[in-house]
């Protein structure tokens, strides 16, 4: 069963994180799943696996109303990511999915019409969660070549999908980062191995750097807030990628 923890409050609006499933078949990667609230409204950001649906979903209902989640922001493709699309699509056949104009003729293959659909430009966009502006922010080669992260200004929260991401072990399942140093060795193989362009990751350094961002969550790991996201992204921009080794 995932947990549910908001990470984010202001009046009747709230942000949450739906992470941690100790229950999920071992062959399958843990992730986390986040939820916007605004004027009674909802969206979801990468809202997983056709896998994991029954988890979130459960989760999401501790907290807020399913039939209220009227919109679906997806980083990129993966079937992590977007796989449950069909199931949420069933729940609520008028949901629309923000997503690169990349992967909008390719994640119907997991469910939906093209009036499900918001194709994303390359430069991004300013979403509308019942007047609450949400940024699409371009992030692409980061690993995929369609690509965004959703900036709230309001909140100062970069939900960045797998920018950030650690693969924890077991002893390390907190919800943030405590210790920057121990938790930036597991992020250091996924980024190396997964982030294929080096200009692509300085402009995304230098982009985001400019952002006032109190807490940066990722799709896999510990959300950094306070100054370890200014470390994350010094750390990131330094960090050699795109290259095989062994």
């Amino acid at each position: 069963m995932k947990t549910t923890q908001i990470i984010h409050e202001d009046g009747d609006h709230q942000w949450l994180a739906i992470v941690r499933d100790p229950a999920r078949p071992a062959h399958l990667i843990d992730t986390n799943e986040y939820l916007v609230t605004h004027g009674g409204q909802g969206m979801l950001l990468d809202p997983g696996g056709v896998e994991i649906f029954p988890a979130v979903f459960s989760a999401v209902a501790a907290r807020f109303d399913p039939a209220a989640i009227g919109e679906v922001f997806a980083s990129h493709q993966d079937p992590d990511v977007i796989s449950s699309l069909a199931l949420w699509l069933e729940f609520n056949p008028a949901l629309r999915c923000h997503v690169s104009w990349m992967w909008s003729a390719f994640i119907p293959h997991f469910g939906g019409q093209p009036s499900n659909f918001n194709a994303l430009p390359d430069e991004g966009a300013t979403l509308s969660l019942a007047g609450l502006p949400l940024q699409a922010v371009p992030a692409h080669y980061l690993h995929s070549s369609g690509n965004f992260n959703l900036y709230d200004r309001q909140a100062r929260i970069l939900y960045s999908g797998d920018i950030g991401a650690a693969l924890l072990p077991a002893d390390a399942q907190g919800l943030y980062v405590e210790d920057f140093a121990s938790h930036i060795r597991h992020a250091e193989g996924f980024h190396r191995r997964w982030m294929g362009s080096t200009e692509a990751k300085r402009s995304w350094c230098e982009r985001v750097a400019a952002l006032d961002i109190d807490l940066l969550c990722p799709q896999h790991g510990a959300i950094y807030r306070g100054e370890d996201v200014h470390r994350f992204i010094d750390w990131f921009d330094g960090l050699q990628i795109g290259v095989l080794r062994g």
